[in-house]
């Protein structure tokens, strides 16, 4: 967890880092981190006190099915890698190249949280057959 948030953190420091994208490409990220931004409070409002920034679920959390779970398991890393992705190219290409680090972590860190979730809900198994999408629907 500390090294997402270390990982989040260079991100957007590197974004004074040059070089830049090309202006139209730099367009292209204003829509992207918007899209990440409200993919991540559609998925917050959806996990409601179930959210937690930490692999294990919460002790009193539930196992949510629905919104953006009904279509990938992890949107909010879905949601963060467009973020942050959005920033990389509106602001630098080693900040874009960082995304890609984070999203690298958030696909290890979505293992491990899907190893906690199958142990603390039996219902994990069936809804991961259903939604068989990790972070990205159709690709991954």
């Amino acid at each position: 967890m500390v090294a997402q948030f270390a990982l989040m953190a260079v991100i957007v420091a590197l974004g004074a880092v040059p070089p830049r994208w090309p202006d139209w490409l730099r367009l292209i990220g204003i829509p992207v981190l918007l899209a990440g931004a409200a993919l991540a409070v559609w998925a917050g409002r959806t996990l409601g006190a179930s959210l937690t920034p930490f692999p294990r679920p919460r002790e009193d959390g539930a196992l949510v099915e629905t919104g953006p779970f009904a279509a990938v398991r992890h949107p909010i890393y879905a949601a963060g890698i467009l973020l942050f992705g959005g920033f990389g190219l509106l602001t630098s290409i080693p900040a874009t190249v960082a995304t890609v680090a984070l999203a690298a972590l958030w696909h290890f860190k979505a293992r491990v949280e899907e190893r906690h979730l199958a142990e603390r809900f039996p219902a994990y198994e069936d809804y991961r057959r259903r939604v068989r999408r990790r972070i990205v629907p159709y690709l991954l």
